[in-house]
This record gives C-alpha cells, structure tokens and sequence, in this order.
C-alpha cells in the first residue's frame, strides 16, 4: 500500500494545498493529511477549526484522513508506517527550502519526499497571504475552498 503523508499547519488550508492533494490522490492509496503542532507558534485558526476545514472538505474521500502531531515529521511517518511525505512547490525559493528538508529527512530515516508543482492558478497562494487578507477584510473566496470561507 503507497501511503502519505502531507504535512503542514494549514492555517488555513488553501486551494494549493487543495490542488496538490487532489493531484495526488491517483499515486498513494492512502494520503493522511498531518497538522503539525508547534506550542511555540500562534494560529490564526484554532486546531479544531484547522481539523474541521479539511475534513469538510474531503468527507467524501476515503483515501483521505487528518491528523495531528508534533515533533519530527520523519519521527511521526514512522510511528503510523508511512513511506512519502507529499511537498507542493511553488517556486524556486520553495523547491531550496524543501530540497534542504526532504534531504534531512532522507538522512534521518529511509522516506522519501515526493515533489508536486503547484498548479498556475494557484502558486502564488499561500496560508499567510491568505490571513493577511482575511486579516483585513479582504475577500478570500478565491483562494480557500467553501469549508473555510463558509465559516
């Protein structure tokens, strides 16, 4: 079984992650979703709200589930057997940042990072330019899916 993980904190999730994911679905059997937890960092959105938000928007998916952690990615992948950590690139400033994680995490076990473009429509969508926008009132229909601008 090809099973996932993609890590992230998803505050909030957005349609890039969405895209990513979706693209994905047809390579891993399974792909677990995995919000990672740092007590160190604030969120705009509350963990539940964070868990909520994905699994509305994938409740009709079975290939998908959410979960939470916190400490190592790699550290995490091995305690629920999973073999690919699923990375969306944006950029070339993305794919630097995540070349140096996935090999680290190469070093510390034997999982493999899988590497997906972002889709054109939407690369230039991130989480914090999303709550920026948010932040100040701005319409963000376009770049979250209904289960989180719903709210």
């Amino acid at each position: 079984m090809r099973k996932a993980i993609f890590p992230g904190s998803f505050d909030p999730i957005t349609l890039g992650h969405v895209d990513i994911i979706n693209r994905a679905l047809p390579l891993f059997d399974k792909i677990v979703i995995a919000i990672g937890v740092n007590a160190d960092k604030s969120y705009m959105f509350s963990l539940e709200e964070r868990i909520q938000f994905i699994k509305e928007n994938y409740k009709n998916e079975p290939k998908i589930t959410v979960e939470t952690y916190s400490g190592l990615t790699t550290d995490f992948c091995q305690k629920i057997n999973v073999d690919f950590i699923l990375r969306g690139l944006r950029n070339p400033a993305d794919f630097e940042f995540e070349k140096a994680i996935a090999q680290t995490n190469r070093k510390l076990s034997n999982i493999e990072t899988v590497f997906l473009l972002t889709s054109s429509d939407t690369a230039f969508i991130s989480s914090s330019i999303v709550r920026d926008v948010f932040r100040h009132g701005g319409d963000i229909t376009g770049f979250v899916p209904k289960s989180v601008y719903k709210k």
